[in-house]
Parts: C-alpha cells; structure tokens; sequence
C-alpha cells in the first residue's frame, strides 16, 4: 500500500516495433521494470503502442475505392492487436503484478466477437488484474479507416490507493463534454496518451491540468519510417518526413506548471513526483464539478458510463 500521498509516475514515451504485437508487448514489459526501478507507482504507455501506431499508411483507400493490399495490410494489423482479455494482456496483468505497480498501456484492441479494431487504452493494478479499458470514442480523420468507435460505457474511471484514475486518447481530449465526463468521475490523474506531438498539445495538456485541477500525464511514440518493417516503408505516404512521431510527451501539474518534459526526438522515461494534497490545494478557487459548477443551469447526461470502480 501507499503510506504517503506522495509518489512518483513514469510517462514512457519510446518506439514500438510497429505491426509486431509479441515484440511490443516485450517491450512494454522491460521498460517498465526501468520505470519501476526508478521507484515509480503508475507506467503510462502511449496511444496504441502495442502493435505501434499506423501513420503514414494509407491501407490501400482513396474515397470511393479499396485495394486488395490495403485489405492485406489491415489483416496483418489485426493480425497483430490484441485480445480484451487474451494472451497478451495476460503478459502486461503479468508484469504489473511482478513488478507491483499501475501499469496503463495503449492498444489496438481486436474485438473477441467481431472483426473490428478498436483504440484501447488498458488499465493494470498491482495484484496482477485487468481492471479494465476505454475505447476511444472518435477516431480522427483516416483513422476512421482503421479503428470503430468506443461508447459511453468505457467512460471509466478507477478509484485506487494512488487516486482516482482515468482519461481519454488523443483528440478525445479536444471534446469538452468527454473531459466532463471524466471530470464527473472525480479523475485525480488524467492519462492522455496520443499520437499528436505538435507543439500545440502541451498547451493542450497544460488546460486540461488547469480545468480538471488534476495531474496530467500526456504520452506519446517516438518513430521514424525507418522503425517500419521493411515490406510497408515503401507503402508510407511520401509527403511525410522521416520521423513520423517526434514525441511531445509531458507531465502537469494541477495548476498547469509543468513537471516533467515536453520530450521530443528521444526515446525516454520522464518521472515526476506526484503530491495528492495538490489537488486540494489546486481547488481552492476553482472546481469543475464543485463550487464553480452551475448545475442549476447545465445538466450533462452520460450514456451508459460506468460507475467509478473502486479498486
């Protein structure tokens, strides 16, 4: 158990092997033995790290028409996502347990029953259990191409020993009533792992710390082309550059100062310490959902979002 309410997180921004989900998955596994050496509590992984985020392919579509290898490429993709539960989550509930921490990982999630791919953010405790996931809500432009749309019962938050978890992927984090949703759930650390390493997006990292009051964990990939299996390079879209994720990642505080980062054209393990009595202190003079709230005037209904899940 946490004695005090203070402890350090890990923000892993690093290179996935991109469409091989065995050698991802081994690589969540030794970088957060690092992260725990470093005596952190909480590993956040990016966005869909495990089997590595698709950009600059374009699997064979223009509006209007598919090709017979852009479906082969998106076979292998699907090939190489993971189960909700299955062998490969088994391996992450695995690693958290041995090495006794919150381990939160981005995937793309192979649904059990259809053949649809969603992108999954997972979420580990330290007694080796899946506690549970967020599908994102809406894939961004030709993302679309790859990944269907999560719904309102994977809004979830989880109460643990060190505070109450939650979040949203990428641009999700642009929809001001999913932050709401989070919000209601009284997150305490946001976990916003993405694909966007523009500048704009500690900005963007930095208002949510600021409006939710809560720490703010931004995660991202860093990769170049030449981090794509030799047989796809060729099928990259030209006009990218060569480095197609230079990172970006970033930890906040609740009053928005930055604890951590913005890392970018690295691979590497921010940490920062995490005191929950900033959270108090932060609240003071604004609460979203407390005594700067207008409930009189605003109702926000959730769909089918789950009740926060004490752990």
């Amino acid at each position: 158990m946490i004695q005090s309410r203070q402890f350090k997180v890990a923000c892993v921004q690093a290179t996935p092997h991109i469409f091989d989900v065995e050698k991802s998955t081994q690589k969540v596994i030794e970088l957060t033995r690092m992260a725990v050496a470093k005596g952190c509590k909480l590993v956040v992984f990016p966005e869909t790290f495990i089997p590595g985020y698709p950009a600059g392919l374009g699997f064979g579509t223009v509006v209007g028409s598919r090709t017979p290898a852009g479906r082969d490429q998106f076979k292998e993709y699907w090939q190489n996502s993971v189960e909700v539960p299955g062998p490969y989550t088994h391996q992450l509930a695995e690693c958290a347990k041995e090495n006794r921490v919150f381990l939160t990982v981005g995937v793309t999630e192979r649904d059990l029953v259809n053949k649809t791919l969603y992108c999954t953010l997972l979420y580990f405790g330290p007694n080796g259990v899946l506690l549970g996931k967020h599908r994102k809500l809406k894939p961004t432009a030709a993302e679309r191409l790859v990944w269907g749309e999560g719904d309102g019962s994977t809004l979830c938050t989880f109460d643990t020993e060190i505070g109450r978890l939650g979040g949203l992927i990428c641009w999700e984090n642009y929809m001001p009533l999913a932050r709401m949703a989070m919000y209601k759930q009284g997150v305490e650390i946001y976990l916003a792992p993405t694909a966007d390493s523009r500048d704009t997006w500690t900005a963007t990292m930095q208002h949510i710390a600021c409006e939710g009051r809560c720490f703010v964990i931004g995660c991202n990939q860093y990769f170049s082309k030449s981090d794509f299996p030799e047989h796809l390079r060729a099928e990259l879209a030209a006009d990218r550059p060569e480095v197609l994720s230079s990172g970006g990642s970033v930890i906040v505080s609740p009053l928005g100062e930055i604890l951590a980062g913005p890392l970018f054209g690295e691979e590497g393990i921010l940490t920062a310490d995490i005191d929950l009595d900033d959270l108090v202190r932060s609240r003071m003079d604004f609460d979203v959902t407390g005594h700067y709230s207008r409930d009189d005037v605003f109702d926000l209904t959730i769909k089918n979002q789950p009740e926060i899940k004490k752990v």
